[in-house]
């Protein structure tokens, strides 16, 4: 681990400065490559479905089959990642998924793609992330370490995000010109690129986790146990899982609302996903510019609350052009929201446990596609405008109930604080 400036980073520029630790910027051209294939692919995917069923269900189905295989293997992943060398984890996986990616371009250059065909692949991706996403999280605080983890979650948001930016707007380019064909051969290459990227770090073996010769339940269950003697940690988690599972499941709604709602085709649909990306670079700009300043938890709840809000407002302003002014800012502040928890969990976890404690949040991640189905279900009946308003509605609800009651959620950061001083003093070898 490199030996960092335990004086508070403030600003931006500050932020940036983590590019400067060599294993990091190796890191972060990886987590480039990965999520520009992975962002892209859902945009894919999503023409796909709907180009092969045209139904809104299916919209559902291809969700529901990448999340369900993430759901069960999400704490098994993370185990996984203290136990064995998460570098190493992380390439295998991500090889996997090349292959995954390879089979799928196979059946379209032989024009026999069938919508089971996406189900299989996307249980297959379900069942290999869960392996790759705890590890890669992981990674980053063994990277930078503890005084500079909120610039480098800043940082590594920023990269997501932008991804979620530019990989719809590649994909939808490349089917336009080369079908959904060029869109997977773009997939493959980046995938592939990801795992060289991933020779420019060490070998990063816990030093905690890869001396447990326990089974690998047991060392599930242990992090299970881990999460529920946290409180802080638990609420970290829960709310978290608020969003993911109520609200954002809309950006698989996008191509139903450039289609069904202001009828403005796939350039409609490659506008709408890439300014939500967009939104989500500029929501890890404001938090990056923060630093490394302690007080995270209200303006955590305030713009989790603030993106069910404008979500409202996108989906019932009537008029194309003026309805990405609100789908902006709230992908701002659902990205300010998830990078400020994201970074409270991290700070409250133990090293031993940091892969097991990341599968929580991929948990959260796998959520997302099961919020699908009921939106979809909605949707189908009411619409998807009114199903997504729906969803925010409970979303505003559940955010202000929780920080009224929770007197954890309230007292967050001062857990933070504690836990960094007790880390503190037990490094400190006198």
């Amino acid at each position: 681990m490199q030996n960092q400036d335990t004086a508070p980073a403030t600003g931006w520029r500050q932020s940036l400065s983590t590019l400067n630790i060599r294993q990091f910027r190796w890191l972060m051209a990886s987590n480039a490559a990965f999520f520009l294939a992975l962002q892209g692919q859902v945009l894919t995917r999503t023409f796909l479905a709907w180009e092969l069923t045209q139904e809104e269900m299916s919209l559902a189905y291809i969700n529901i089959a990448f999340a369900i295989p993430m759901l069960v293997f999400s704490l098994l992943g993370g185990a996984m990642s203290d136990r064995i060398e998460r570098r190493k984890l992380v390439m295998i996986g991500q090889a996997l998924l090349v292959a995954n990616e390879c089979f799928i371009l196979a059946l379209l250059i032989f024009d026999s793609l069938a919508f089971w065909n996406l189900l299989m692949a996307g249980m297959v991706a379900g069942a290999v992330i869960p392996f790759i996403m705890p590890a890669r999280t992981a990674l980053v605080y063994n990277v930078v370490g503890s005084s500079k983890l909120g610039s480098a979650m800043a940082v590594s948001s920023g990269i997501i995000n932008l991804s979620r930016v530019l990989g719809p707007a590649m994909m939808g380019f490349a089917i336009s010109l080369y079908s959904t064909v060029g869109a997977y051969m773009i997939a493959v290459v980046l995938f592939s690129a990801s795992v060289i990227c991933m020779l420019g770090i060490n070998r990063n073996k816990n030093q905690h986790g890869n001396a447990v010769k326990a089974k690998l339940s047991q060392d599930v269950i242990q992090g299970i146990a881990y999460v529920k003697t946290s409180r802080p940690l638990l609420i970290c988690i829960i709310f978290g899982l608020i969003p993911t599972l109520l609200a954002m499941p809309f950006q698989n709604f996008l191509v139903i609302f450039a289609d069904q709602v202001w009828a403005v085709g796939e350039r409609g649909l490659g506008l709408l996903m890439g300014l939500s990306g967009l939104g989500g670079v500029l929501g890890s700009v404001w938090i990056a510019q923060r630093g490394e300043r302690t007080d995270r938890t209200k303006l955590m709840a305030l713009s989790g609350l603030m993106f069910g809000v404008l979500l409202i407002v996108f989906s019932l302003t009537a008029n194309f052009y003026l309805a990405l002014i609100p789908l902006v800012l709230a992908n701002a502040c659902a990205s300010a929201s998830q990078t400020l928890n994201n970074t409270a969990a991290q700070l409250l976890v133990d090293d031993s446990q940091r892969g097991r404690m990341s599968s929580f949040m991929m948990m959260a991640f796998g959520l997302t596609p099961l919020g699908v189905l009921p939106m979809a279900y909605l949707a189908q009946y009411i619409g998807v405008q009114w199903a997504t308003v729906i969803a925010c509605i409970a979303l505003v609800f559940i955010i202000v109930i929780f920080y009224m009651q929770s007197r954890t959620l309230k007292t967050l950061d001062q857990a933070v604080q504690e836990k960094l001083s007790q880390s503190s003093a037990q490094s400190d070898p006198n």
